[in-house]
């Protein structure tokens, strides 16, 4: 009795066992809906459980297991729309650097002259340098006139109306000198004024930019700042020169 009881119990176990292994393959077979496509060509709509050859040239809708829509996908890209695309892409990032770089100038600049009384001193202090050139270019240039009022003086006895003899080395050379002096004096002059011209005005673009800062405006939201470096024509930078500082 008790070997029929011993034996009767692993019998169980195993047909147990057996049942539970048989149901496994029916589990492992199951697999989850896959996600359809769906396009139309021709009039005529495809479906398919892989993305759709016969629609290389439209969009395919990939639906998920319950039809809804999980994405448009879209066809492939032509060389020119590639291309458009490339430009596009490449636009938008340089307007975006753009706006980062005018973002980054407003805050050094706000925080470089806080109020309009610094950014009028940083001015004149600008100025200052190329005003003593201006100045000491001009006082030259007034004494190298004395000295050329002189050599034609002097010029007059070998060349006039009358007379006209070849001028001795020493002296032809003396003009020589004064005319190349007086031609770089003035140079130097007019450099200082078209650099007073150009200091002027971007002392001028900055203080309107802070004006809009100060009075709230966000930063880099006046867009891109002019570029400065660029040189003002000699007539305007005299003009500048010799506006008031505001």
């Amino acid at each position: 009795m008790a070997s029929e009881h011993g034996c009767s119990l692993p019998r169980v176990l195993v047909a147990s066992l057996a049942l539970t292994l048989a149901g496994l393959p029916a589990f492992a077979q199951e697999k989850k809906p896959r996600p359809s496509y769906s396009c139309v060509v021709n009039g005529k709509r495809i479906v398919s459980d892989r993305l759709i050859p016969e629609c290389n040239n439209t969009e395919q809708r990939e639906l998920n297991s319950d039809g809804s829509l999980k994405q448009i996908v879209k066809p492939p890209m032509t060389p020119d729309e590639r291309e458009d695309a490339e430009k596009k892409e490449f636009e938008d990032k340089a307007k975006i650097a753009a706006f980062n770089d005018a973002v980054r100038r407003d805050r050094n600049l706000m925080q470089r002259y806080p109020d309009e009384a610094s950014h009028d001193k940083a001015r004149q202090k600008a100025l200052d340098e190329f005003r003593v050139s201006e100045k000491n270019s001009n006082a030259r240039i007034a004494i190298l006139l004395d000295e050329k009022k002189k050599l034609d003086e002097d010029k007059l006895f070998y060349v006039n109306d009358k007379i006209k003899k070849p001028l001795p080395s020493a002296l032809k050379q003396k003009i020589d000198a004064n005319d190349a002096a007086l031609e770089a004096q003035r140079s130097i002059a007019q450099n200082a004024q078209t650099e007073l011209g150009r200091i002027n005005r971007n002392f001028d673009l900055e203080r309107d930019r802070l004006r809009k800062l100060w009075g709230g405006a966000r930063a880099g939201s006046l867009g891109p700042l002019p570029d400065t470096r660029a040189p003002v024509a000699p007539e305007a930078a005299i003009a500048e020169s010799k506006r008031p500082a505001s």
